[in-house]
């Protein structure tokens, strides 16, 4: 199933020939509340350090070192034990910075033996998408609890065989969805699904960039072979989560265009641009862009026959904003703003922990992955494509 990367010796050579070093990418069943309440969770005292459960983390590109692993220290049930990597000097360099033991520093050769480490319970696998499937598939097998950034894989087979891995291996499996746990995301559900905005009608959601090839964490997403898709795959997840997440229900009609630049070197193998309109059960129509060619955009709007929700930033790092606009005017709503990454990772801690399913489990990657088929599908025939 996996035959797309074995012909290559290792990860380190795939990238290598695909011309750069070893980078990462940079957002469900539908989730409409989470299993308790995150702002609970973050009054609660961080536990002691021997009750949290020890992370390992796959993949020391941008997103791995700038993001996920400094917000290890704002965790309450999540701790850093160790790294896997291709490139031993920078592995060296990030386990002095953040504590993490020499010994527990690993290369994608020797790998599976991390079923040997007690002191990893968990592995995040933070590498482009094309490997998310051997590198997750392989750490279940090792016995470990797996998080995987999205998408979950490139293709629906792939998919299901990282499901079926995790439970052969008694393991649970994460998907990334890290706006899922974050707190303005979080109430604009609550908003949405409670009636406060009236009925809803519609919804818009738009998320894009610039695509840089010459930004190394840009270049593995030129590549159809390691990426899997262009601007749909990587930004345009985000704007089909949230149409799922906001309605808590799921499309049973599917719409879409296509259109890249012509001649623009970044778009050999990849899409540059993606709409779509899906039709969901209640009559809630959504209209979705993705684009690597547009300004950045990450914006959520919410129509309500009572009231206008507008999330922008929508799924920011650390920034974002939600107003709420009706009749009696316009209302910016307070909320905190937290660590989405360490909400995440302790959300999967507390899972193992209490042996329930993540909130936002396999599956849910799964069911994203057909649905971006399929809006591939529609946008290449030309055909409103029935769910």
């Amino acid at each position: 199933m996996f035959d797309l990367l074995k012909s290559e010796l290792s990860r380190r050579t795939l990238l290598s020939k695909a011309g750069f070093g070893l980078i990462t990418l940079g957002i469900v069943p539908t989730i409409l509340k989470p299993s308790r309440s995150l702002a609970q969770a973050a009054k609660e005292p961080p536990m002691p350090p021997e009750k949290k459960l020890g992370w390992a983390v796959v993949g020391l590109g941008k997103f791995a070192t700038q993001q996920i692993i400094p917000s290890f220290a704002e965790c309450k049930r999540s701790k850093l034990v160790a790294l896997v990597s291709g490139d031993r000097p920078k592995a060296e360099q990030y386990a002095r910075q953040y504590g993490v033991n020499p010994k527990n520093i690993y290369n994608y050769q020797n790998y599976d033996t991390i079923r040997n480490n007690p002191e990893v319970d968990v592995i995040y696998i933070i590498l482009p998408n094309a490997l998310h499937a051997e590198y997750t598939i392989r750490g279940a097998q090792a016995a470990k609890h797996i998080m995987c950034e999205k998408p979950m894989a490139i293709t629906v087979a792939e998919c299901q065989a990282m499901i079926d891995a995790a439970k052969k291996a008694g393991r649970k499996l994460m998907i990334a969805y890290r706006a899922q746990y974050e707190p303005f995301n979080l109430a604009t559900i609550q908003l949405a699904q409670s009636g406060k905005l009236g009925k809803l009608k519609s919804i818009v959601s738009d998320h894009g960039r610039n695509l840089d090839p010459k930004e190394p964490s840009d270049r593995w997403r030129a590549n159809k072979k390691l990426a899997g898709g262009g601007s749909l795959y990587d930004i345009g997840i985000y704007s089909l989560n949230a149409t799922r997440y906001i309605t808590g229900e799921e499309p049973v009609e599917i719409s879409a265009m296509m259109y890249s630049t012509p001649n623009d070197p970044r778009f050999r193998e990849v899409e540059e641009n993606v709409n779509f309109t899906l039709r969901f059960p209640s009559g809630v129509l959504a209209n979705c862009t993705s684009s690597y060619g547009y300004s950045d955009t990450k914006r959520i709007q919410v129509f309500g026959s009572d009231a206008t929700l507008e999330l922008d930033p929508a799924t920011d790092y650390y920034k974002h904003r939600l107003t709420v606009k009706s009749k009696s005017g316009n209302e910016e709503r307070n909320i905190q703003e937290q660590n989405q990454f360490a909400l995440e990772m302790d959300h999967l801690s507390e899972s193992i922990m209490n042996n329930k399913q993540p909130k936002t489990p396999g599956e849910e990657g799964l069911q994203d992955v057909k649905l971006m088929q399929l809006i591939y599908e529609a946008a290449r025939t030309g055909r409103t494509i029935k769910v």
